[in-house]
């Protein structure tokens, strides 16, 4: 699919990089990137999609080549960028597809705005964040003390652990360089967001079709976790990857779009 670049501004003191591509009229799927990453984590997934379906993915407040504040990282403020994007874009409503962080925000953005979602499509998905125990580890451990620059051992390190199966070496180094962008105020905040921020209490009020991705080798999300946000969750419906990690779009791209492509279908097809 081909895509076009551009800087979006969310408002008068952030502003984004966005990409998009597929025809303006049809449903819009909006790409919502895990937590150190950017809009470029979806680089495999993008050309796989459907070219039926308008994509967009931006880069989240501090992450990538976006504005890096110093607040706004927590789940609430996350998810009113998204409510903000859709504005500026002049959408109604969008298909949400979030990885990680991404479906935290998924989730709150479908729970606080309904109306703005037709759909959610999970990947690495938490019922919440806020006790974790990776999460809460990595919080504790090392982010908490983070300072700059951030060593690029810990971010190989960290990025590392949420596979389950090899990924191309440039695609890898990508991803590390991208999440080289991050000062360590960014990194603090956002997980300082994450271990207090529950998102539990709002989940029944999801009320959009939603698919949950996950693999059985992920190593912060649990069949548990996942049990926990199907129960939560009116709509949820689980799809298992065997030995796929945390970031299954970037092990397995084609199954992944895939999945996705069929799941649009029945969303769109059922009128929402």
């Amino acid at each position: 699919m081909e895509r076009t670049e551009a800087r979006l501004s969310l408002s008068s003191t952030l502003s984004v990089p966005l990409v998009e591509g597929g025809p303006a009229d049809s449903v819009p799927l909006v790409l919502l990137h895990g937590a150190t990453d950017s809009w470029r984590s979806f680089e495999r997934l993008w050309p796989l999609l459907p070219s039926t379906r308008r994509v967009i993915a931006f880069s989240q407040r501090g992450h990538g080549d976006a504005d890096k504040p110093t607040d706004g990282y927590g789940v609430d403020a996350l998810a009113a960028d998204v409510v903000a994007l859709l504005d500026a874009l002049e959408l109604p409503a969008a298909i949400l597809v979030g990885h990680s962080m991404g479906s935290a925000v998924a989730l709150r953005v479908a729970a606080t705005d309904p109306e703005r979602v037709r759909g959610l499509a999970l990947i690495g998905a938490f019922a919440s964040l806020h006790d974790n125990p990776g999460v809460i580890e990595l919080w504790e451990g090392v982010v908490s003390t983070l300072e700059d620059p951030v060593d690029e051992g810990f971010i190989r390190e960290f990025q590392r652990s949420t596979l389950g199966r090899e990924v191309p070496a440039e695609f890898f180094e990508m991803v590390v360089r991208e999440s080289q962008k991050l000062p360590a105020h960014v990194w603090r905040a956002l997980f300082a967001g994450f271990v207090a921020s529950d998102l539990r209490p709002n989940l029944a009020a999801v009320r959009a079709p939603t698919l949950v991705l996950w693999g059985d080798a992920d190593g912060f999300c649990s069949r548990a976790e996942q049990d926990r946000l199907l129960a939560a969750v009116p709509s949820a419906a689980l799809t298992a990857y065997a030995g796929g990690g945390h970031a299954l779009h970037w092990e397995q791209p084609e199954r992944v779009a895939g999945d996705l492509a069929a799941f649009i279908d029945r969303v769109v097809s059922s009128g929402r």
